[in-house]
Protein backbone atom coordinates (compact mmCIF):
# COMPACT_ATOMS: atom_id res chain seq x y z
CA UNK A 1 0.00 0.00 0.00
CA UNK A 2 1.16 3.53 -0.74
CA UNK A 3 1.84 5.62 2.37
CA UNK A 4 1.23 9.33 1.72
CA UNK A 5 1.49 10.14 5.43
CA UNK A 6 4.19 8.71 7.68
CA UNK A 7 5.13 11.12 10.42
CA UNK A 8 7.70 9.81 12.90
CA UNK A 9 9.07 11.29 16.13
CA UNK A 10 12.02 13.64 15.81
CA UNK A 11 14.12 11.21 17.84
CA UNK A 12 13.78 7.84 19.48
CA UNK A 13 11.44 4.90 19.05
CA UNK A 14 7.76 5.74 18.63
CA UNK A 15 5.84 5.40 21.87
CA UNK A 16 2.65 4.76 19.92
CA UNK A 17 1.64 3.71 16.43
CA UNK A 18 -1.50 5.46 15.12
CA UNK A 19 -2.82 4.27 11.76
CA UNK A 20 -5.54 6.29 10.04
CA UNK A 21 -7.91 4.49 7.65
CA UNK A 22 -9.72 6.70 5.15
CA UNK A 23 -13.24 6.32 3.79
CA UNK A 24 -14.35 4.88 0.47
CA UNK A 25 -13.43 6.92 -2.60
CA UNK A 26 -10.88 8.91 -0.62
CA UNK A 27 -7.15 8.48 0.10
CA UNK A 28 -4.70 8.61 2.96
CA UNK A 29 -3.78 12.26 2.37
CA UNK A 30 -7.38 13.25 3.15
CA UNK A 31 -6.75 12.22 6.76
CA UNK A 32 -4.08 14.93 7.15
CA UNK A 33 -6.11 17.29 9.41
CA UNK A 34 -6.78 14.52 11.91
CA UNK A 35 -3.22 13.26 11.56
CA UNK A 36 -1.89 16.73 12.38
CA UNK A 37 -4.11 16.95 15.44
CA UNK A 38 -2.89 13.57 16.69
CA UNK A 39 0.73 14.40 15.95
CA UNK A 40 0.45 17.62 17.94
CA UNK A 41 -1.15 15.82 20.87
CA UNK A 42 1.20 12.82 20.79
CA UNK A 43 4.54 14.07 19.39
CA UNK A 44 6.33 10.82 20.21
CA UNK A 45 3.85 8.76 18.18
CA UNK A 46 4.25 7.44 14.66
CA UNK A 47 1.22 8.65 12.67
CA UNK A 48 0.55 6.84 9.40
CA UNK A 49 -2.24 7.12 6.83
CA UNK A 50 -1.98 4.54 4.02
CA UNK A 51 -3.91 4.52 0.78
CA UNK A 52 -6.32 1.62 0.48
CA UNK A 53 -4.95 -0.97 -1.96
CA UNK A 54 -7.72 -0.76 -4.57
CA UNK A 55 -8.86 1.96 -6.93
CA UNK A 56 -12.37 3.20 -6.18
CA UNK A 57 -14.70 1.47 -8.61
CA UNK A 58 -17.41 4.10 -8.26
CA UNK A 59 -15.58 6.57 -10.51
CA UNK A 60 -12.90 9.21 -10.03
CA UNK A 61 -9.22 9.16 -10.91
CA UNK A 62 -7.61 9.16 -7.47
CA UNK A 63 -10.04 7.62 -5.01
CA UNK A 64 -9.25 4.34 -3.28
CA UNK A 65 -11.27 1.70 -1.45
CA UNK A 66 -10.64 -1.03 1.10
CA UNK A 67 -13.45 -3.05 -0.45
CA UNK A 68 -15.97 -2.49 -3.22
CA UNK A 69 -19.38 -1.08 -2.41
CA UNK A 70 -20.73 -1.86 -5.88
CA UNK A 71 -23.96 -3.86 -5.43
CA UNK A 72 -23.10 -4.37 -1.77
CA UNK A 73 -25.61 -6.11 0.49
CA UNK A 74 -25.80 -7.09 4.13
CA UNK A 75 -24.77 -10.61 3.08
CA UNK A 76 -21.80 -9.92 0.80
CA UNK A 77 -20.42 -7.09 2.94
CA UNK A 78 -19.05 -9.68 5.38
CA UNK A 79 -16.95 -11.52 2.79
CA UNK A 80 -15.73 -8.27 1.24
CA UNK A 81 -14.52 -6.94 4.58
CA UNK A 82 -12.86 -10.29 5.35
CA UNK A 83 -10.95 -10.08 2.06
CA UNK A 84 -9.86 -6.52 2.91
CA UNK A 85 -8.62 -7.68 6.32
CA UNK A 86 -6.58 -10.43 4.68
CA UNK A 87 -4.69 -7.67 2.85
CA UNK A 88 -4.50 -5.14 5.67
CA UNK A 89 -3.47 -7.36 8.59
CA UNK A 90 -0.08 -8.51 7.19
CA UNK A 91 0.71 -4.89 6.34
CA UNK A 92 -0.02 -3.80 9.91
CA UNK A 93 2.06 -6.61 11.38
CA UNK A 94 4.98 -5.68 9.13
CA UNK A 95 4.61 -2.00 10.06
CA UNK A 96 4.60 -2.80 13.77
CA UNK A 97 7.77 -4.82 13.31
CA UNK A 98 9.44 -2.11 11.22
CA UNK A 99 8.69 0.62 13.74
CA UNK A 100 9.14 -1.61 16.82
CA UNK A 101 5.59 -0.84 17.95
CA UNK A 102 3.90 -3.39 20.17
CA UNK A 103 0.17 -4.10 19.76
CA UNK A 104 -0.93 -2.46 23.00
CA UNK A 105 0.66 0.78 21.75
CA UNK A 106 -1.15 0.58 18.40
CA UNK A 107 -4.36 2.47 17.61
CA UNK A 108 -6.42 2.23 14.43
CA UNK A 109 -8.45 5.33 13.60
CA UNK A 110 -10.98 4.79 10.82
CA UNK A 111 -13.60 6.91 9.11
CA UNK A 112 -16.66 5.40 7.37
CA UNK A 113 -15.37 2.40 5.38
CA UNK A 114 -12.10 2.67 7.29
CA UNK A 115 -14.10 2.48 10.52
CA UNK A 116 -15.85 -0.67 9.31
CA UNK A 117 -12.46 -2.18 8.56
CA UNK A 118 -11.17 -1.19 12.00
CA UNK A 119 -14.13 -2.60 13.90
CA UNK A 120 -14.00 -5.92 12.07
CA UNK A 121 -10.24 -6.00 12.60
CA UNK A 122 -10.82 -5.76 16.36
CA UNK A 123 -13.01 -8.86 16.22
CA UNK A 124 -10.75 -10.86 13.91
CA UNK A 125 -7.41 -9.87 15.47
CA UNK A 126 -8.21 -9.21 19.11
CA UNK A 127 -5.25 -7.54 20.80
CA UNK A 128 -3.21 -6.79 17.66
CA UNK A 129 -4.23 -3.19 18.29
CA UNK A 130 -4.86 -1.79 21.75
CA UNK A 131 -7.56 0.59 20.54
CA UNK A 132 -9.82 1.10 17.56
CA UNK A 133 -11.40 4.52 17.07
CA UNK A 134 -14.33 4.28 14.64
CA UNK A 135 -15.85 7.45 13.19
CA UNK A 136 -19.17 7.08 11.36
CA UNK A 137 -18.81 3.31 11.07
CA UNK A 138 -20.56 0.05 11.81
CA UNK A 139 -19.89 -3.65 12.15
CA UNK A 140 -20.27 -5.65 8.95
CA UNK A 141 -22.65 -7.87 10.90
CA UNK A 142 -23.75 -7.98 14.55
CA UNK A 143 -20.84 -9.35 16.60
CA UNK A 144 -21.14 -12.72 18.31
CA UNK A 145 -18.29 -11.98 20.72
CA UNK A 146 -16.47 -8.91 21.99
CA UNK A 147 -12.73 -8.32 21.80
CA UNK A 148 -11.12 -8.78 25.20
CA UNK A 149 -7.80 -7.05 24.47
CA UNK A 150 -8.88 -4.18 22.21
CA UNK A 151 -10.88 -1.17 23.35
CA UNK A 152 -13.42 0.31 20.94
CA UNK A 153 -14.14 4.04 20.84
CA UNK A 154 -17.17 4.89 18.69
CA UNK A 155 -17.87 8.39 17.33
CA UNK A 156 -20.86 9.36 15.22
CA UNK A 157 -22.79 12.32 13.93
CA UNK A 158 -26.37 12.19 15.12
CA UNK A 159 -27.61 13.36 11.70
CA UNK A 160 -25.40 11.05 9.61
CA UNK A 161 -27.37 10.25 6.40
CA UNK A 162 -24.88 7.65 5.11
CA UNK A 163 -24.33 5.33 8.09
CA UNK A 164 -26.93 6.05 10.73
CA UNK A 165 -25.83 6.75 14.29
CA UNK A 166 -28.08 3.88 15.36
CA UNK A 167 -25.37 1.48 14.13
CA UNK A 168 -22.94 2.87 16.71
CA UNK A 169 -25.59 2.76 19.41
CA UNK A 170 -26.26 -0.88 18.55
CA UNK A 171 -22.54 -1.60 18.58
CA UNK A 172 -22.19 -0.17 22.09
CA UNK A 173 -25.18 -2.19 23.29
CA UNK A 174 -23.65 -5.34 21.81
CA UNK A 175 -20.32 -4.67 23.51
CA UNK A 176 -22.07 -4.09 26.82
CA UNK A 177 -24.01 -7.36 26.49
CA UNK A 178 -20.85 -9.26 25.51
CA UNK A 179 -18.71 -7.60 28.23
CA UNK A 180 -16.46 -5.79 25.82
CA UNK A 181 -14.76 -2.47 26.49
CA UNK A 182 -16.31 0.35 24.43
CA UNK A 183 -17.30 4.01 24.57
CA UNK A 184 -19.63 6.06 22.38
CA UNK A 185 -19.75 9.78 21.62
CA UNK A 186 -22.53 11.21 19.44
CA UNK A 187 -22.52 14.79 18.14
CA UNK A 188 -26.11 15.83 17.53
CA UNK A 189 -26.73 17.70 14.30
CA UNK A 190 -23.49 16.45 12.73
CA UNK A 191 -23.55 14.48 9.49
CA UNK A 192 -21.16 12.02 7.85
CA UNK A 193 -17.87 13.76 8.55
CA UNK A 194 -14.79 13.90 10.73
CA UNK A 195 -16.19 16.79 12.71
CA UNK A 196 -13.83 18.78 15.01
CA UNK A 197 -16.10 18.13 18.00
CA UNK A 198 -15.75 14.37 17.52
CA UNK A 199 -12.01 14.71 16.91
CA UNK A 200 -11.67 16.44 20.28
CA UNK A 201 -13.66 13.66 21.92
CA UNK A 202 -11.26 11.18 20.37
CA UNK A 203 -8.34 13.00 21.97
CA UNK A 204 -10.18 12.93 25.29
CA UNK A 205 -10.74 9.18 25.03
CA UNK A 206 -7.12 8.53 24.09
CA UNK A 207 -5.84 10.63 26.98
CA UNK A 208 -8.27 9.60 29.71
CA UNK A 209 -9.92 6.23 29.10
CA UNK A 210 -8.47 3.41 31.18
CA UNK A 211 -9.38 0.08 29.56
CA UNK A 212 -11.64 -2.19 31.59
CA UNK A 213 -9.06 -4.98 31.33
CA UNK A 214 -6.52 -2.71 33.06
CA UNK A 215 -8.92 -2.08 35.94
CA UNK A 216 -9.65 -5.80 36.15
CA UNK A 217 -5.97 -6.68 36.31
CA UNK A 218 -5.36 -4.08 39.00
CA UNK A 219 -8.37 -5.04 41.11
CA UNK A 220 -8.43 -8.77 40.41
CA UNK A 221 -12.07 -8.44 39.41
CA UNK A 222 -14.34 -8.92 36.43
CA UNK A 223 -14.56 -5.69 34.37
CA UNK A 224 -17.72 -3.67 34.88
CA UNK A 225 -19.91 -2.82 31.91
CA UNK A 226 -18.92 0.27 29.89
CA UNK A 227 -20.58 3.54 30.71
CA UNK A 228 -23.52 4.99 28.82
CA UNK A 229 -22.86 6.95 25.61
CA UNK A 230 -22.02 10.63 25.78
CA UNK A 231 -23.74 13.24 23.65
CA UNK A 232 -21.58 16.16 22.62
Amino acid sequence: MDLPIEWLPAAGRPEQLIVLLHGVGSEGAAMAPLAQLLRHEFPQAAVLAPDAPHRFDGGGARGRQWFSVDAITEDNRVSRVAAALAEFTPWLRATQQRLQAVPVETALVGFSQGAILGLEFALAEDGLAGRVLAFSGRFAKPPAAAPQHTTLHLFHGGADPVIAASFSRQALQAMQALRGDATLDIAEGVGHELHPVLAQRALFRLRNHIPARTWAAALGAVPSLPSDPDDC
